[in-house]
Protein backbone atom coordinates (compact mmCIF):
# COMPACT_ATOMS: atom_id res chain seq x y z
CA UNK A 1 0.00 0.00 0.00
CA UNK A 2 1.74 3.45 -0.87
CA UNK A 3 1.73 6.37 1.47
CA UNK A 4 -0.66 8.97 1.41
CA UNK A 5 0.89 11.77 -0.62
CA UNK A 6 1.18 14.57 1.66
CA UNK A 7 3.81 11.93 4.02
CA UNK A 8 5.46 11.43 1.17
CA UNK A 9 5.92 15.28 0.75
CA UNK A 10 6.71 15.80 4.07
CA UNK A 11 9.29 13.15 4.60
CA UNK A 12 10.97 15.34 1.74
CA UNK A 13 13.65 17.78 3.17
CA UNK A 14 12.86 21.62 3.12
CA UNK A 15 9.30 20.38 2.90
CA UNK A 16 9.76 19.96 -0.70
CA UNK A 17 11.14 22.99 -1.20
CA UNK A 18 13.74 23.71 -4.12
CA UNK A 19 15.08 26.09 -6.49
CA UNK A 20 13.86 30.13 -6.04
CA UNK A 21 11.48 28.64 -3.31
CA UNK A 22 14.40 27.28 -1.05
CA UNK A 23 16.46 30.53 -1.66
CA UNK A 24 13.70 32.41 -0.46
CA UNK A 25 13.10 31.26 2.64
CA UNK A 26 16.99 31.52 3.36
CA UNK A 27 16.50 35.01 2.95
CA UNK A 28 13.81 35.31 5.27
CA UNK A 29 16.06 33.85 7.81
CA UNK A 30 18.96 36.15 7.00
CA UNK A 31 16.34 39.08 6.42
CA UNK A 32 14.67 38.56 10.01
CA UNK A 33 18.17 38.32 11.49
CA UNK A 34 19.30 42.00 9.95
CA UNK A 35 15.66 43.06 11.18
CA UNK A 36 16.36 42.32 14.46
CA UNK A 37 20.27 43.83 13.80
CA UNK A 38 18.61 47.24 12.68
CA UNK A 39 15.70 47.25 15.54
CA UNK A 40 18.47 46.84 17.85
CA UNK A 41 20.34 49.91 16.26
CA UNK A 42 17.30 52.36 16.88
CA UNK A 43 15.05 51.03 19.56
CA UNK A 44 17.88 53.16 22.35
CA UNK A 45 17.61 55.84 20.67
CA UNK A 46 13.73 56.71 22.30
CA UNK A 47 15.19 54.28 25.59
CA UNK A 48 17.99 56.81 26.30
CA UNK A 49 15.62 59.86 26.08
CA UNK A 50 12.58 58.22 28.05
CA UNK A 51 12.56 59.89 31.08
CA UNK A 52 11.02 57.02 33.58
CA UNK A 53 14.37 54.71 32.34
CA UNK A 54 16.67 57.86 32.80
CA UNK A 55 14.36 57.66 36.59
CA UNK A 56 14.67 53.92 37.08
CA UNK A 57 18.05 53.91 36.42
CA UNK A 58 19.61 57.03 37.79
CA UNK A 59 20.61 58.59 34.52
CA UNK A 60 19.55 62.22 35.00
CA UNK A 61 21.81 65.22 35.06
CA UNK A 62 24.82 66.46 32.97
CA UNK A 63 27.15 64.64 35.05
CA UNK A 64 25.12 61.39 33.99
CA UNK A 65 26.48 61.78 30.11
CA UNK A 66 29.37 59.72 30.22
CA UNK A 67 27.51 56.58 32.29
CA UNK A 68 24.48 56.99 29.58
CA UNK A 69 27.21 56.93 27.28
CA UNK A 70 29.15 53.88 28.00
CA UNK A 71 25.45 52.09 28.51
CA UNK A 72 24.56 52.56 25.02
CA UNK A 73 27.80 52.19 23.58
CA UNK A 74 28.83 48.98 25.16
CA UNK A 75 26.59 46.96 23.39
CA UNK A 76 28.94 47.21 19.95
CA UNK A 77 31.63 46.10 22.45
CA UNK A 78 29.38 42.76 22.82
CA UNK A 79 28.76 42.75 19.22
CA UNK A 80 32.60 42.84 18.72
CA UNK A 81 32.90 40.03 21.23
CA UNK A 82 29.85 38.48 19.03
CA UNK A 83 31.92 39.10 16.21
CA UNK A 84 35.13 37.40 17.90
CA UNK A 85 32.69 34.38 18.74
CA UNK A 86 31.99 33.87 15.22
CA UNK A 87 35.56 34.07 14.16
CA UNK A 88 36.36 31.04 16.79
CA UNK A 89 33.62 28.50 16.12
CA UNK A 90 31.95 29.74 12.90
CA UNK A 91 34.16 27.55 10.74
CA UNK A 92 33.77 24.49 13.33
CA UNK A 93 30.07 24.55 13.50
CA UNK A 94 28.76 26.06 10.05
CA UNK A 95 26.28 28.93 9.45
CA UNK A 96 23.33 27.57 10.74
CA UNK A 97 24.48 25.98 14.41
CA UNK A 98 26.42 29.24 14.55
CA UNK A 99 23.19 31.39 13.77
CA UNK A 100 21.23 29.64 16.12
CA UNK A 101 23.50 29.82 18.96
CA UNK A 102 23.78 33.86 18.83
CA UNK A 103 19.96 33.97 18.45
CA UNK A 104 19.74 31.86 21.92
CA UNK A 105 22.39 34.61 23.51
CA UNK A 106 20.61 37.55 21.77
CA UNK A 107 17.36 35.92 23.23
CA UNK A 108 18.36 35.90 27.00
CA UNK A 109 19.65 39.43 26.41
CA UNK A 110 16.47 40.92 25.48
CA UNK A 111 14.40 39.15 28.68
CA UNK A 112 17.49 40.55 30.98
CA UNK A 113 17.13 44.22 29.05
CA UNK A 114 12.84 44.46 29.33
CA UNK A 115 13.43 43.51 33.07
CA UNK A 116 16.53 45.99 33.66
CA UNK A 117 16.38 48.08 37.20
CA UNK A 118 19.80 49.27 37.32
CA UNK A 119 22.74 50.06 35.40
CA UNK A 120 24.61 47.12 35.93
CA UNK A 121 21.60 45.09 35.17
CA UNK A 122 21.41 46.92 32.05
CA UNK A 123 24.90 46.49 31.15
CA UNK A 124 25.49 42.97 31.58
CA UNK A 125 21.59 42.67 29.42
CA UNK A 126 23.19 44.92 26.92
CA UNK A 127 26.26 43.41 26.51
CA UNK A 128 24.69 39.78 26.06
CA UNK A 129 22.54 41.39 23.21
CA UNK A 130 25.42 42.51 21.42
CA UNK A 131 27.79 39.03 21.15
CA UNK A 132 24.35 37.14 19.98
CA UNK A 133 23.96 40.04 17.31
CA UNK A 134 27.42 39.87 16.75
CA UNK A 135 27.63 36.47 16.02
CA UNK A 136 24.78 36.15 14.03
CA UNK A 137 25.71 39.54 11.89
CA UNK A 138 28.97 38.01 11.21
CA UNK A 139 27.14 34.93 9.68
CA UNK A 140 24.30 35.49 8.34
CA UNK A 141 25.44 37.45 5.20
CA UNK A 142 28.05 34.51 4.42
CA UNK A 143 25.06 31.79 4.66
CA UNK A 144 22.92 34.10 2.15
CA UNK A 145 26.08 34.38 -0.02
CA UNK A 146 26.63 30.98 -0.26
CA UNK A 147 23.57 29.58 -1.11
CA UNK A 148 22.68 32.33 -3.64
CA UNK A 149 22.95 32.33 -7.24
CA UNK A 150 25.53 34.92 -8.76
CA UNK A 151 23.06 36.48 -10.82
CA UNK A 152 20.98 37.64 -7.81
CA UNK A 153 23.76 37.40 -4.66
CA UNK A 154 24.19 41.08 -4.27
CA UNK A 155 20.48 41.70 -4.73
CA UNK A 156 19.82 39.55 -2.14
CA UNK A 157 22.47 40.52 0.33
CA UNK A 158 21.26 43.94 -0.19
CA UNK A 159 17.53 43.60 0.56
CA UNK A 160 18.45 41.94 3.88
CA UNK A 161 20.24 45.68 4.56
CA UNK A 162 16.96 47.12 3.69
CA UNK A 163 14.99 44.60 6.10
CA UNK A 164 17.71 46.25 8.74
CA UNK A 165 16.26 49.83 8.03
CA UNK A 166 13.00 48.29 8.52
CA UNK A 167 13.69 46.84 11.70
CA UNK A 168 15.48 50.57 12.26
CA UNK A 169 12.35 52.85 11.14
CA UNK A 170 9.99 49.94 13.23
CA UNK A 171 11.89 51.17 16.17
CA UNK A 172 12.02 54.74 15.28
CA UNK A 173 7.93 54.60 14.94
CA UNK A 174 6.86 52.22 17.77
CA UNK A 175 9.65 55.26 20.19
CA UNK A 176 7.99 57.76 18.56
CA UNK A 177 4.21 55.89 19.65
CA UNK A 178 5.60 55.10 22.69
CA UNK A 179 6.33 58.78 23.60
CA UNK A 180 2.52 59.57 24.02
CA UNK A 181 2.51 56.50 26.83
CA UNK A 182 4.80 57.25 29.64
CA UNK A 183 6.03 55.16 32.42
CA UNK A 184 8.33 52.27 32.22
CA UNK A 185 5.99 50.43 29.41
CA UNK A 186 7.13 53.57 26.81
CA UNK A 187 10.86 51.91 27.05
CA UNK A 188 10.45 48.07 28.13
CA UNK A 189 7.56 47.10 25.33
CA UNK A 190 9.85 48.20 22.36
CA UNK A 191 12.78 46.54 24.17
CA UNK A 192 10.77 42.75 24.69
CA UNK A 193 9.78 43.32 20.77
CA UNK A 194 13.42 42.00 20.16
CA UNK A 195 12.10 38.58 21.22
CA UNK A 196 9.56 38.38 18.23
CA UNK A 197 12.58 38.26 15.83
CA UNK A 198 13.81 35.70 17.79
CA UNK A 199 11.13 33.41 17.35
CA UNK A 200 10.94 33.64 13.86
CA UNK A 201 14.76 32.92 13.29
CA UNK A 202 13.98 29.58 15.68
CA UNK A 203 11.02 29.03 13.62
CA UNK A 204 12.76 28.95 10.26
CA UNK A 205 16.86 28.35 10.58
CA UNK A 206 16.68 24.83 12.05
CA UNK A 207 14.80 22.98 8.89
CA UNK A 208 16.96 24.99 6.31
CA UNK A 209 19.75 24.03 4.46
CA UNK A 210 23.55 24.26 5.16
CA UNK A 211 25.86 26.28 2.83
CA UNK A 212 26.82 23.49 0.44
CA UNK A 213 30.58 25.06 0.41
CA UNK A 214 31.01 24.88 4.42
CA UNK A 215 29.92 21.33 3.90
CA UNK A 216 32.28 20.73 0.82
CA UNK A 217 35.81 22.73 2.62
CA UNK A 218 34.64 20.01 5.53
CA UNK A 219 34.37 16.58 3.28
CA UNK A 220 30.64 16.58 2.94
CA UNK A 221 30.77 16.02 -0.69
CA UNK A 222 27.32 13.61 -1.11
CA UNK A 223 25.47 16.05 1.50
CA UNK A 224 27.17 19.21 -0.48
CA UNK A 225 25.84 17.92 -4.05
CA UNK A 226 22.37 17.63 -3.02
CA UNK A 227 22.12 20.99 -1.71
CA UNK A 228 23.50 22.76 -4.54
CA UNK A 229 21.23 20.80 -7.06
CA UNK A 230 17.90 21.29 -4.66
CA UNK A 231 19.22 25.46 -4.86
CA UNK A 232 20.04 24.98 -8.47
CA UNK A 233 16.54 22.81 -8.82
CA UNK A 234 18.67 20.53 -10.98
CA UNK A 235 19.13 17.34 -10.88
CA UNK A 236 22.69 15.76 -8.81
CA UNK A 237 24.44 14.43 -11.93
CA UNK A 238 23.63 17.66 -14.10
CA UNK A 239 27.03 18.74 -15.55
CA UNK A 240 26.37 22.50 -14.09
CA UNK A 241 26.45 20.92 -10.62
CA UNK A 242 29.37 18.83 -11.17
CA UNK A 243 30.93 22.00 -12.38
CA UNK A 244 30.25 23.98 -9.71
CA UNK A 245 31.31 21.38 -7.33
CA UNK A 246 34.54 20.41 -8.52
CA UNK A 247 35.58 24.17 -9.03
CA UNK A 248 34.73 24.77 -4.93
CA UNK A 249 36.83 21.86 -4.38
CA UNK A 250 39.69 22.86 -6.71
CA UNK A 251 39.47 26.70 -4.88
CA UNK A 252 39.03 24.65 -1.34
CA UNK A 253 42.65 22.52 -1.82
CA UNK A 254 44.48 25.54 -3.66
CA UNK A 255 43.53 27.70 -0.67
CA UNK A 256 44.73 25.09 2.25
CA UNK A 257 47.98 24.46 0.12
CA UNK A 258 48.79 28.24 0.12
CA UNK A 259 46.75 29.14 3.38
CA UNK A 260 49.24 31.45 5.71
CA UNK A 261 48.55 30.73 9.00
CA UNK A 262 47.88 33.48 11.45
CA UNK A 263 50.47 33.61 13.60
CA UNK A 264 52.42 34.41 10.09
CA UNK A 265 50.03 37.47 8.98
CA UNK A 266 49.94 38.85 12.19
CA UNK A 267 54.01 38.53 12.06
CA UNK A 268 54.00 40.40 8.98
CA UNK A 269 55.17 36.88 6.92
CA UNK A 270 53.24 36.71 4.27
CA UNK A 271 53.58 34.93 1.21
CA UNK A 272 52.36 34.88 -3.02
CA UNK A 273 49.27 32.53 -3.46
CA UNK A 274 46.01 33.70 -2.38
CA UNK A 275 46.25 37.30 -1.35
CA UNK A 276 44.66 36.59 2.35
CA UNK A 277 46.08 39.93 4.01
CA UNK A 278 44.77 42.11 1.23
CA UNK A 279 41.44 40.98 1.12
CA UNK A 280 41.40 40.73 4.41
CA UNK A 281 42.10 44.84 4.46
CA UNK A 282 39.40 45.03 1.75
CA UNK A 283 36.48 43.46 3.53
CA UNK A 284 37.22 44.86 6.91
CA UNK A 285 37.96 48.05 4.77
CA UNK A 286 34.23 48.64 3.23
CA UNK A 287 33.15 48.45 7.37
CA UNK A 288 35.49 50.63 8.70
CA UNK A 289 34.53 52.82 6.44
CA UNK A 290 30.88 52.85 6.85
CA UNK A 291 31.12 53.08 10.19
CA UNK A 292 33.30 56.33 10.10
CA UNK A 293 31.59 57.83 7.56
CA UNK A 294 29.23 58.79 10.49
CA UNK A 295 25.96 56.57 10.05
CA UNK A 296 25.71 55.72 14.00
CA UNK A 297 25.65 59.35 14.63
CA UNK A 298 22.39 59.18 12.90
CA UNK A 299 20.72 55.94 13.81
CA UNK A 300 21.39 56.00 17.71
CA UNK A 301 21.61 60.01 18.32
CA UNK A 302 19.42 61.57 15.64
CA UNK A 303 16.77 62.33 17.97
CA UNK A 304 19.64 63.94 20.71
CA UNK A 305 21.37 65.93 17.48
CA UNK A 306 17.56 67.52 16.54
CA UNK A 307 17.16 67.95 20.59
CA UNK A 308 20.85 69.64 20.83
CA UNK A 309 21.89 71.42 17.41
CA UNK A 310 18.58 71.82 15.67
CA UNK A 311 17.16 72.81 19.43
CA UNK A 312 13.79 71.09 18.67
CA UNK A 313 11.64 69.36 21.42
CA UNK A 314 11.71 66.02 22.02
CA UNK A 315 8.45 64.80 20.51
CA UNK A 316 9.49 66.75 17.22
CA UNK A 317 12.62 65.06 17.19
CA UNK A 318 11.22 61.56 17.82
CA UNK A 319 8.79 62.44 14.61
CA UNK A 320 11.26 63.38 12.23
CA UNK A 321 14.11 60.69 13.25
CA UNK A 322 10.72 58.24 12.64
CA UNK A 323 10.04 59.92 9.29
CA UNK A 324 13.42 59.59 8.44
CA UNK A 325 13.88 56.00 8.91
CA UNK A 326 10.82 56.19 6.20
CA UNK A 327 13.01 58.07 3.71
CA UNK A 328 15.91 55.65 4.50
CA UNK A 329 14.08 52.50 3.72
CA UNK A 330 12.60 53.44 0.39
CA UNK A 331 16.31 54.65 -0.42
CA UNK A 332 17.46 50.97 0.50
CA UNK A 333 14.91 49.61 -1.63
CA UNK A 334 16.00 51.20 -4.91
CA UNK A 335 19.77 49.70 -3.95
CA UNK A 336 19.13 46.18 -4.15
CA UNK A 337 18.42 46.22 -7.75
CA UNK A 338 21.41 49.11 -9.14
CA UNK A 339 23.73 46.81 -6.77
CA UNK A 340 24.47 44.70 -10.01
CA UNK A 341 23.52 46.86 -12.09
CA UNK A 342 26.05 49.53 -11.12
CA UNK A 343 28.45 47.08 -9.24
CA UNK A 344 30.28 47.60 -5.54
CA UNK A 345 32.48 50.02 -6.50
CA UNK A 346 30.43 52.86 -8.35
CA UNK A 347 27.60 52.37 -5.41
CA UNK A 348 30.00 52.61 -3.00
CA UNK A 349 31.81 55.68 -4.43
CA UNK A 350 28.68 57.73 -5.20
CA UNK A 351 27.27 56.74 -1.32
CA UNK A 352 30.20 58.06 0.38
CA UNK A 353 30.19 60.85 -1.92
CA UNK A 354 26.77 62.40 -0.92
CA UNK A 355 27.48 61.92 2.80
CA UNK A 356 30.36 63.66 1.73
CA UNK A 357 28.19 66.45 0.62
CA UNK A 358 25.78 65.94 3.06
CA UNK A 359 28.42 66.45 6.11
CA UNK A 360 29.70 69.08 4.24
CA UNK A 361 26.52 71.10 4.09
CA UNK A 362 25.61 70.28 7.55
CA UNK A 363 28.63 71.68 9.15
CA UNK A 364 28.45 75.06 7.31
CA UNK A 365 24.80 75.27 8.35
CA UNK A 366 25.17 74.47 11.91
CA UNK A 367 27.85 76.38 12.15
CA UNK A 368 25.99 79.82 11.17
CA UNK A 369 23.36 78.34 14.25
CA UNK A 370 25.72 78.76 16.87
CA UNK A 371 26.79 81.89 15.38
CA UNK A 372 26.31 84.45 18.64
CA UNK A 373 23.80 87.04 17.45
CA UNK A 374 23.20 85.46 13.90
CA UNK A 375 19.80 86.19 13.38
CA UNK A 376 18.45 84.09 11.33
CA UNK A 377 19.90 81.01 13.17
CA UNK A 378 16.92 79.07 13.91
CA UNK A 379 15.71 78.85 9.83
CA UNK A 380 19.27 77.50 9.36
CA UNK A 381 18.93 75.18 12.47
CA UNK A 382 15.60 74.10 10.35
CA UNK A 383 17.31 73.89 6.92
CA UNK A 384 20.03 71.34 7.90
CA UNK A 385 17.33 68.70 8.76
CA UNK A 386 16.83 68.41 5.11
CA UNK A 387 20.59 66.97 4.97
CA UNK A 388 20.49 64.74 7.78
CA UNK A 389 17.11 62.81 5.49
CA UNK A 390 19.62 62.81 2.11
CA UNK A 391 22.46 61.57 4.63
CA UNK A 392 20.49 58.67 5.27
CA UNK A 393 19.14 58.24 1.27
CA UNK A 394 22.49 58.48 0.23
CA UNK A 395 24.07 56.01 2.95
CA UNK A 396 21.05 53.65 1.81
CA UNK A 397 22.39 53.63 -1.77
CA UNK A 398 26.10 52.06 -1.55
CA UNK A 399 27.46 52.05 2.02
CA UNK A 400 24.36 50.26 3.93
CA UNK A 401 24.17 47.08 2.50
CA UNK A 402 27.61 46.65 0.22
CA UNK A 403 30.18 46.69 3.43
CA UNK A 404 28.20 43.59 4.25
CA UNK A 405 28.26 41.84 1.14
CA UNK A 406 31.81 42.95 0.13
CA UNK A 407 34.01 40.77 2.68
CA UNK A 408 31.32 37.57 1.83
CA UNK A 409 32.43 37.68 -1.86
CA UNK A 410 36.44 38.55 -1.64
CA UNK A 411 37.71 36.25 1.11
CA UNK A 412 38.37 32.89 -0.28
CA UNK A 413 35.77 29.78 1.16
CA UNK A 414 38.22 28.50 4.00
CA UNK A 415 38.74 32.19 5.00
CA UNK A 416 35.33 33.34 4.04
CA UNK A 417 33.73 32.94 7.94
CA UNK A 418 36.95 34.49 9.52
CA UNK A 419 36.95 37.17 7.14
CA UNK A 420 33.31 38.03 7.59
CA UNK A 421 33.88 38.23 11.04
CA UNK A 422 37.36 39.99 11.35
CA UNK A 423 35.25 42.55 8.96
CA UNK A 424 32.29 42.49 11.88
CA UNK A 425 34.79 43.16 14.50
CA UNK A 426 36.03 46.64 12.27
CA UNK A 427 32.72 47.19 12.31
CA UNK A 428 32.01 46.73 15.96
CA UNK A 429 34.81 48.61 17.22
CA UNK A 430 34.46 51.87 14.83
CA UNK A 431 30.98 51.85 15.85
CA UNK A 432 31.62 51.96 19.33
CA UNK A 433 34.15 54.49 18.68
CA UNK A 434 31.70 56.76 16.79
CA UNK A 435 29.09 56.25 19.90
CA UNK A 436 31.56 56.65 22.71
CA UNK A 437 32.54 60.11 21.02
CA UNK A 438 29.53 60.95 19.77
CA UNK A 439 27.77 62.87 23.02
CA UNK A 440 30.87 64.03 24.22
CA UNK A 441 31.93 65.54 20.88
CA UNK A 442 28.66 66.91 20.39
CA UNK A 443 28.50 69.35 24.22
CA UNK A 444 32.08 69.61 23.70
CA UNK A 445 33.05 70.97 19.69
CA UNK A 446 29.43 71.96 19.14
CA UNK A 447 29.16 72.05 15.07
CA UNK A 448 33.23 71.74 14.74
CA UNK A 449 31.96 68.28 15.30
CA UNK A 450 30.60 67.99 11.83
CA UNK A 451 33.97 68.43 10.20
CA UNK A 452 35.37 65.32 11.38
CA UNK A 453 32.86 63.06 9.74
CA UNK A 454 33.38 65.57 6.69
CA UNK A 455 37.28 64.71 5.97
CA UNK A 456 36.79 60.89 6.42
CA UNK A 457 34.16 60.91 4.02
CA UNK A 458 36.41 63.05 1.44
CA UNK A 459 39.61 60.95 2.10
CA UNK A 460 37.17 57.02 1.94
CA UNK A 461 36.06 57.77 -2.14
CA UNK A 462 39.73 57.62 -3.18
CA UNK A 463 40.87 54.64 -1.54
CA UNK A 464 37.44 52.48 -2.92
CA UNK A 465 38.44 54.15 -6.32
CA UNK A 466 41.90 52.89 -6.34
CA UNK A 467 42.35 50.00 -4.80
CA UNK A 468 38.96 48.46 -4.62
CA UNK A 469 38.22 45.53 -7.62
CA UNK A 470 34.35 44.78 -8.66
CA UNK A 471 33.56 41.90 -7.45
CA UNK A 472 29.19 42.12 -9.30
CA UNK A 473 28.48 40.07 -11.81
CA UNK A 474 31.31 36.90 -10.54
CA UNK A 475 30.92 33.87 -9.21
CA UNK A 476 32.71 33.21 -5.87
CA UNK A 477 35.08 30.78 -7.57
CA UNK A 478 36.12 33.57 -10.27
CA UNK A 479 37.17 36.06 -7.47
CA UNK A 480 39.30 32.93 -6.14
CA UNK A 481 40.80 32.71 -9.80
CA UNK A 482 41.21 36.36 -10.06
CA UNK A 483 43.50 36.74 -6.94
CA UNK A 484 45.60 33.35 -7.90
CA UNK A 485 46.30 35.28 -11.17
CA UNK A 486 48.36 38.32 -8.85
CA UNK A 487 46.34 41.01 -9.49
CA UNK A 488 47.55 44.29 -9.29
CA UNK A 489 47.12 46.43 -6.15
CA UNK A 490 46.00 49.88 -7.23
CA UNK A 491 43.03 48.57 -9.66
CA UNK A 492 41.88 51.45 -12.21
CA UNK A 493 44.29 50.30 -14.99
CA UNK A 494 43.26 47.06 -15.01
CA UNK A 495 39.43 46.33 -16.62
CA UNK A 496 39.21 42.70 -15.52
CA UNK A 497 39.40 44.35 -11.95
CA UNK A 498 36.87 47.19 -12.64
CA UNK A 499 34.45 45.77 -14.90
CA UNK A 500 31.27 45.31 -13.89
CA UNK A 501 30.36 42.46 -16.15
CA UNK A 502 31.63 39.10 -15.66
CA UNK A 503 35.20 39.07 -17.40
CA UNK A 504 35.34 36.89 -20.46
CA UNK A 505 38.25 34.70 -19.15
CA UNK A 506 36.37 33.51 -15.98
CA UNK A 507 33.14 32.68 -18.55
CA UNK A 508 35.10 31.06 -21.25
CA UNK A 509 36.57 28.52 -18.40
CA UNK A 510 33.01 28.18 -16.88
CA UNK A 511 31.98 26.74 -19.90
CA UNK A 512 34.83 24.72 -20.52
CA UNK A 513 34.24 22.89 -17.13
CA UNK A 514 30.47 22.19 -18.21
CA UNK A 515 31.41 21.08 -20.93
CA UNK A 516 33.94 18.83 -19.79
CA UNK A 517 31.39 17.54 -17.52
CA UNK A 518 28.64 16.41 -19.22
CA UNK A 519 31.37 14.73 -21.63
CA UNK A 520 32.42 12.65 -18.66
CA UNK A 521 28.77 12.10 -17.85
CA UNK A 522 28.26 10.94 -21.31
CA UNK A 523 31.30 8.84 -21.38
CA UNK A 524 30.39 7.05 -17.94
CA UNK A 525 27.05 6.40 -19.39
CA UNK A 526 28.42 4.92 -22.13
CA UNK A 527 30.91 2.99 -20.52
CA UNK A 528 27.92 1.19 -18.36
CA UNK A 529 25.88 0.45 -21.10
CA UNK A 530 28.61 -1.41 -22.87
CA UNK A 531 29.17 -3.52 -19.32
CA UNK A 532 25.13 -4.33 -19.12
CA UNK A 533 25.63 -5.53 -22.73
CA UNK A 534 28.58 -7.65 -21.37
CA UNK A 535 26.57 -8.71 -18.62
CA UNK A 536 23.53 -10.12 -20.82
CA UNK A 537 25.82 -11.61 -23.16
Amino acid sequence: MNPPMAITKAKQPYFGLRGSWLTFWITVACATDMSLFGYDQGVFSGVVISQDYLDVHDLNGEDKTSILSIVTSIYTIGCFLGAVVAFSIGEKFGRKKTIMIGTTIMTIGAILQTSSFSVPHMIVARILTGIGNGINTATAPVWQTETSKVSNRGKLVVFEMSMNIFGFMLSNWINYGMSYVGGSIAWRLPLAIQLLFCLVLFGTVPWLPESPRWLLAHGREDEASTILADLEDKPVDDPYIIADRQEIIYSVEFERKNAIRWRDILRGRTKAGTKTVRRLLLGSGTQAMQQLGGINIMSYYLPTLLIESVKLDSTMARLIAACASVAYLFASLIAAPLVEKFGRRKMMMISTGIQFFCFLLMTVLLYYTEKPGYIHGIEVAKASVVWFFIYYMGFALGMLGIPWLYPTEINSLPMRTKGAAVATMTDWLTNFIVVEVTPIGLKTLGWKFYIIWTVINAAAMPILWLFYPETANRTLEDLDAYYRDDPPLIVIHDADSTSVRRPQKFATAHGRDVEEAAEDLRRRSIFEDEVKDSASD
